[in-house]
């Protein structure tokens, strides 16, 4: 005769089991039901993310739909769309008496161009040079280039455009490059192109000295074609900085020795009342070169961003 079966005896608490079964979120048809509250914090994040993203965008729009509008279209309406469509802002802008357009982009060209064609070989020179020193050493030069980037352009300010007086460089386009060459400029590229050099097998230099190659061999054949994405990072980033810099122009080359664009836009503003059709025309001329120059070498910028995030 078999012994009878016992059934277990259920009680008012769930087993872990059934606790853990009945903590997990209840799903539907389409998965998983978020909770009202997590709904509304994602909701408020998306709402959050648009404002930021408008907040960035909506001066850019003003600026480029306003060098194609009519000064009272302007002056009513910022914000809307230019109807009609006219190229008037830019004509006048570009037959000023004073050439003020023309001359200001050539003398930005000439002094964005100069300053890249010094800081970039220099740069990832004095990169490599540190590259092959000791940790100690490397780490103490790299704390002297440091202090490039934490000093404000501001504060020394007076102390260069002294300096170039005295070396009689001041109120002049030699002066200005030579400023730009210095300071955080110099430091900033100088930093990143010791993190690319990095990526660079130390068999593949050890071999080439091995060979017979120097040091400036080295550097020409090898390593600057290598960090070309640094060297399109580097001059994106210091010919935007170079060409958007208004202090130095102002305080260096003086209103009577010439100015920039940026000092150019200064120049256009009156003292009593502002035509800001032809403002804004003007600086849509200014935009339209970094835009180009960009767009042109945006490949090897984003690849050199990404092969800097995957260090």
């Amino acid at each position: 005769m078999s012994a009878p079966t016992t059934r277990p005896v259920r009680t008012g608490k769930p087993t872990g089991t059934e606790a853990s079964a009945g903590s997990a979120p209840s799903t539907g048809p389409a998965g998983p039901v978020r909770a009202p509250g997590s709904r509304l914090r994602g909701r408020s994040h998306l709402v959050g993310a648009w404002l930021i993203t408008l907040a960035f965008i909506l001066p850019v729009y003003v600026a480029f739909v306003s060098a194609f509008k009519k000064q009272d279209q302007i002056v009513s309406n910022p914000a809307a769309p230019p109807i009609p469509f006219t190229f008037d802002n830019i004509v006048n802008a570009l037959s000023r008496p004073d050439n003020l357009v023309q001359a200001g982009l050539l003398n930005s060209i000439m002094v964005t161009t100069a300053t890249l064609v010094i800081l970039v070989p220099l740069s990832s020179m004095l990169a490599f040079y540190i590259s092959e020193r000791s940790p100690r050493i490397k780490g103490a030069l790299l704390a002297v280039f440091a202090l490039g980037l934490m000093v404000p352009p501001q504060v020394v300010l007076l102390p260069i455009v002294t300096l170039l007086r005295s070396i009689g460089l001041a109120n002049s386009y030699a002066g200005l490059i030579l400023s730009n060459v210095g300071g955080g400029y110099l430091s900033f590229a100088v930093f990143v192109y010791v993190g690319f050099l990095r990526t660079i097998p130390r068999e593949v230099i050890e071999a080439a000295r091995m060979d017979g190659a120097g040091d400036l061999r080295l550097w020409w054949r090898i390593v600057f074609p290598v960090v070309r994405p640094a060297t399109a990072t580097v001059a994106i980033f210091l010919g935007l900085w170079v060409w958007n810099d208004f202090l130095n122009p102002q305080f260096i080359l003086g209103p009577l020795q010439g100015q920039t664009i940026t000092t150019g836009i200064y120049v256009s503003l009156g003292a009593y009342s502002t035509d800001y059709s032809q403002l804004f025309g003007i600086m849509f001329l200014a935009a339209v070169i970094p835009v180009v120059g960009y767009l042109v070498s945006q490949r090897e910028f984003i690849h050199g961003l990404m092969s800097g995030a995957s260090k």
